[in-house]
């Protein structure tokens, strides 16, 4: 389906991004590609990512499996259109102009709050460089952020993937620990108390004194939101960002 006389884009990525109409002529179509995308969504958000196959969105949309591919080559294609489609479409209210760091801390909890919604996004490995048109529109979002500073355009774009990375980092921990707690059957507090007590049971003062001295501070007695992690190393990281903003000015 790659159209080699165009963008060199499947054809479906092309659609979504308003390159290729329906034919003016005839009834409106009972399916489109935002329709199947949306049905793959709702699928990946109640039962997860495994459970999306090309005859279970078709089935959930009432219609045969060959019609799917119509409009998307093949279920690889249809991921791709997801995690788009799960970003969502930007339209914030921006910050005053010139305020780089509470732009790019709103862009970094709005991304945040777009994997915790659809938290199946980060089993799909990055493949590439934003060429999606939400992804795209995220991209130009955080590089405004920083158009009143004076770092150089790579630079700009470096910030971007430091800070989207994070946001990825610190989701993916979370999930993975929501599910460790899910598992032991056990509330936070209890999970991490628990581990806290196996900790100080296990690290020989002599041995291991930092661990020591943690675990005698009681440090993981007691869960924090995980927020609170979130924003301590969003903070350390934009406290970064600053000092080369102002090493260029």
């Amino acid at each position: 389906m790659d159209d080699e006389r165009g963008t060199g884009l499947p054809a479906s990525l092309e659609q979504a991004w308003g390159l290729r109409g329906r034919p003016h002529r005839g009834p409106k179509p009972a399916l489109t590609l935002e329709k199947i995308v949306a049905a793959a969504v709702r699928i990946a958000d109640a039962d997860g990512l495994s459970a999306v196959s090309m005859n279970r969105v078709a089935a959930d949309l009432g219609t045969g499996t060959m019609s799917l591919y119509r409009y998307v080559a093949a279920k690889d294609e249809l991921v791709a259109l997801m995690v788009d489609a799960a970003h969502g479409h930007v339209s914030w209210n921006r910050v005053p102009d010139g305020d780089w760091r509470a732009g790019l801390s709103r862009w970094a909890w709005e991304l945040r709050g777009c994997l915790g919604q659809h938290p199946w996004v980060l089993q799909v490995p990055i493949s590439g460089l934003p060429i999606r048109p939400n992804e795209v529109a995220w991209f130009e979002e955080g590089l405004g952020c920083l158009a009143s500073t004076r770092l150089r355009e790579d630079e700009k774009a470096s910030v971007i993937m430091l800070v989207s990375g994070y946001v990825r980092y610190s989701a993916s921990v979370e999930a993975d620990i929501e599910a460790a707690i899910r598992a032991s059957g056990l509330t936070p507090d209890a999970w991490m108390a628990d581990y806290a007590r196996t900790l100080g049971r296990l690290a020989d003062p002599h041995r291991f004194p930092a661990i020591a001295r943690f675990a005698a501070a009681g440090v993981f007695e007691r869960a924090d939101p995980p927020e609170n992690e979130f924003t301590f190393g969003l903070e350390r990281i934009l406290d970064g960002i600053g000092d080369l903003v102002r090493e260029r000015t």
